[in-house]
């Protein structure tokens, strides 16, 4: 296995996702150019707490070269991304959480968004955090109503009202009394961490925390 890893690095090494550079270090999840340039957020700026969401935690503030980074992992053909994004976020979720979580899941997409897309982003993060975090990563919420993309709505109730009913927690999982980790790519007022926070505790879950790349809006903003 480590020499199939060592000849997949040679034939397709890894890139910065923020500038696209091949890594020196393979392993690294950036390059040390942009280390330093990346809007990071530490400390209390990188908190949020949503409605229904214990804390909410993100390593970036959502602008220049993060944007245009998860555009390109979005909607860009560059699901490898989710590898040193997740190191990123396993890292600050690590940095903000000294108890372990019974399960890690993700804010799931559309069926109608999966297919456009071909993968869900917020899985592929899902994933990798909990590898690294030794957690398991189990599926319980899915997305039962199509909606507006939530980066084109400015209105913070707007936002709140088209997450309202948009997911249910899937048969099977038992949830109750469980600390649950929920991941997604972005969140700007929180809505949708709100709104599948709602859904989990009403199946019984004691706590819901949730991880993001990245956070937009104002930094103050919850």
């Amino acid at each position: 296995m480590k020499l199939f890893t060592i000849a997949m690095d040679l034939l397709f090494p890894r890139k910065c996702p923020f500038c696209t550079r091949i890594l020196d270090d393979q392993q690294a999840p950036l390059c040390p150019a942009c280390q330093p340039r990346l809007p990071w957020l530490t400390g209390a700026a990188s908190v949020r707490k949503p409605e229904f969401v214990t804390q909410c935690v993100s390593p970036l503030f959502y602008r220049g070269r993060v944007v245009d980074s998860i555009h390109r992992y979005k909607f860009g053909c560059t699901p490898a991304y989710a590898y040193p994004y997740g190191i990123l976020m396993a890292q600050c979720i690590q940095d903000h959480f000294q108890e372990p979580f019974d399960l890690i899941t993700w804010v799931p997409l559309s069926r109608k968004r999966l297919r456009e897309r071909g993968f869900d982003q917020a899985e592929k993060l899902a994933r990798v955090v909990g590898k690294l975090l030794d957690t398991p990563v189990i599926p319980v919420l899915r997305k039962v109503r199509h909606t507006a993309q939530q980066s084109l709505l400015t209105d913070p109730a707007a936002r709140k009202a088209n997450a309202l009913n948009a997911y249910e927690v899937l048969p099977g999982p038992d949830l109750a009394g469980k600390r649950v980790m929920l991941i997604d790519d972005v969140t700007t007022s929180g809505a949708t961490f709100s709104e599948c926070a709602r859904v989990l505790r009403m199946e019984g879950a004691e706590s819901i925390f949730a991880g993001a790349l990245a956070q937009a809006g104002t930094k103050n903003e919850n």
